[in-house]
């Protein structure tokens, strides 16, 4: 048997508890961000647990499992933090998200406050289909890759993809994709394969957060992914703990799956989770 360990990264502190071999518990608690003593919390609260100084190997084989639950993403949200963030959407529909929806807080209120958009430019593409999938008008690609790349050269460096009944006929938002990948950009997400939803809104929406905050998630799986991989000179695949993040829905994705729209509510979760188990076991139905 083996270790297994369980993080919360949070925004101020991080919490580990971690089960030994023998079934016993043991529970530590970190600061999120120390510099000067270690990178990063969660490789540092695995070696504190096991005893190791912060900048030990971890001993092949040593631990099975690391699950990690984080507001990473909930954070860049919150502050945000994310990367800059291109639209591109039909011709005509560039102001959709800042419309939005009749769906507020206070309906009747006069003085409504919005809060600012996540993306940082729209461009509009004259490619439109109709509900059958018929092609009304079709994708100038030329100018589309001439507005992609200008965006790219301005320093925006996520692109996220939202077309009219895309969820059902998604070769345009693909072909989109494409020239995107060409002109530069480092993420893009399309809303066909983000959130195939009927709904263009919701859909923009979720395809502009998974473009804004992926970058953000994918550099801190990368660190913690690097961390573990480099356990020890000569460990193998099968030596290296099996690495998940909780998603948003209180489920387990392996770190290639881990994207911005996944990450939101990671940390948040974990507590919903664990209640829920407490309450099964204990009994309450409330």
């Amino acid at each position: 048997m083996a270790w297994k360990i369980w993080i919360d990264r949070g925004g101020t502190f991080t919490d580990i508890v971690a089960r030994r071999p023998d079934g016993s518990i043991v529970v530590e608690k970190l600061l999120s961000e120390a510099p000067g003593r270690y990178a990063d919390a969660a490789h540092a609260g695995i070696r504190k647990v096991l005893g190791l100084a912060y900048d030990a190997p971890i001993p092949p084989g040593l631990v099975d499992e690391v699950r990690i639950g984080t507001t990473i993403a909930t954070n860049a949200l919150l502050e945000r933090t994310g990367v800059p963030t291109l639209l591109v959407i039909n011709a005509g529909f560039a102001d959709l998200l800042d419309i939005g929806r009749q769906t507020r807080p206070h309906l009747f209120e006069l003085d409504i406050r919005k809060p600012r958009p996540l993306h940082t430019r729209v461009v509009e593409v004259s490619a439109r289909v109709d509900a059958e999938g018929r092609v009304l008008t079709d994708l100038d690609e030329t100018a589309a890759l001439q507005a992609l790349a200008s965006a790219r050269a301005d320093g925006i460096a996520a692109c996220a993809i939202a077309l009219i009944h895309a969820w059902r006929f998604p070769a345009h938002e693909r072909r989109l994709a494409e020239l995107a990948n060409r002109a530069g950009f480092t993420q893009v997400s399309t809303s066909s394969a983000t959130s195939p939803l009927v709904g263009l809104v919701p859909r923009a929406q979720t395809t502009v957060i998974d473009a804004y905050l992926s970058p953000v998630v994918r550099t801190y799986v990368a660190s913690v992914t690097s961390g573990l991989d480099g356990q020890a000179a000569g460990s193998g695949p099968s030596d290296r703990p099996q690495l998940s993040f909780m998603t948003s829905n209180g489920g387990l994705s392996p770190p290639h799956l881990f994207r911005g729209k996944d990450a939101i509510l990671s940390g948040p979760a974990g507590g919903i989770v664990g209640a829920a188990e407490i309450a099964d076991d204990r009994g309450p139905r409330r």
